[in-house]
């Protein structure tokens, strides 16, 4: 692919992303508040793109992943955000050093 070609790609992609972001944001202007079934919508949303990236690597790896990614919701249920992904990133990683 020419660099001028890969250049009107992301610059595309770059305008198409803004306007999705822009268009969301004067729309969402006209409803304040927000309807109840929009913001249940909205907060829906985080655990939709968590599943969408976790659920390949439960069913796709191996048991070390899966055994961290168990630990990791256990603890989600009771810690910050933060604290469950410094659990699962220690569990995977020691987890694989010890299956090899």
């Amino acid at each position: 692919m020419h660099t001028g070609t890969l250049l009107g790609v992301i610059a595309g992609g770059a305008l198409v992303s803004y306007a999705a972001r822009a268009g969301g944001h004067v729309l969402l202007a006209r409803f304040r508040p927000l309807p109840p079934r929009i913001e249940q919508a909205f907060d829906a949303v985080p655990a939709a793109v968590l599943t969408t990236l976790v659920a390949p690597a439960l069913v796709s790896k191996g048991p070390a992943e899966a055994i961290a990614l168990v630990l990791a919701f256990v603890v989600a249920l009771r810690a910050p955000v933060p604290v469950m992904l410094l659990v699962g990133w220690i569990a995977v990683v020691g987890l694989r050093a010890a299956f090899g």
